[in-house]
């Protein structure tokens, strides 16, 4: 099942391939602002949730490193139990040591195996979880430099198209009186257009 925030970056490539190209363009689209913001607003809301998410199944290796230190510690407890036995009988206690420092050292050796185990687990898990909030964060900001991208060609584009009608106007504004000279009104005209 997949993430609402993958939901969301779905939803956001579908947008995209619906919104309608420009004219005489293939690569350039109408975009909707506000339903735009509204996706990219919403996945901002979710991405702290899938985080928590993630820290929640990190945080399950501190459970798995207890259970593991509790076999261990009964697996010691039991040892040393048995030890005490042993070493109470007068007649076997060499066999007793002998059987005791088995016991520990077997015990201890399987505790460590579990703690291991635990450790490798907790691991992969954090590695998992960090690797896909990278890619769903890689994917993010792929969209986002892609939209800047567009809203930095549509502007300038526009601008160059602005720039143009200002000439021609000047243009025709001399062509009927060319003996007045329109340098002062051009330039604030010019500083208009500029600011903007």
């Amino acid at each position: 099942m997949s993430s609402r925030i993958e939901q969301i970056i779905d939803e956001l490539e579908e947008f995209i391939a619906n919104c309608k190209t420009r004219l005489f363009s293939s690569t350039e689209i109408i975009v909707n602002k506000d339903e735009i913001e509204e996706l990219i607003r919403e996945l901002r809301m979710k991405t702290p949730e899938e985080i928590k998410r993630y820290q929640k199944i990190i945080s399950n290796k501190d459970a798995i490193l207890n259970d593991a230190r509790e076999k261990a510690e009964k697996l010691i407890a039991e040892a040393t139990v048995q030890t005490n036995e042993l070493i109470s009988e007068h007649e076997i206690m060499q066999q007793a040591y002998a059987q005791a420092h088995e016991v520990v050292s077997l015990a201890t050796q399987q505790a460590q195996d579990i703690l291991d185990k635990a450790v490798l687990e907790a691991n992969e898990l954090r590695s998992q979880a960090a690797q896909y909030t990278e890619d769903r964060l890689a994917e993010m900001e792929s969209i986002l430099v892609s939209a800047i991208s567009n809203c930095t060609s549509n502007y300038e584009t526009l601008l160059g198209s602005l720039t143009q009608y200002r000439d021609v106007i000047q243009a025709n504004r001399q062509a009927l009186y060319p003996q007045t000279n329109y340098e002062t009104s051009d330039t604030d005209e010019e500083g208009d257009i500029d600011t903007m």
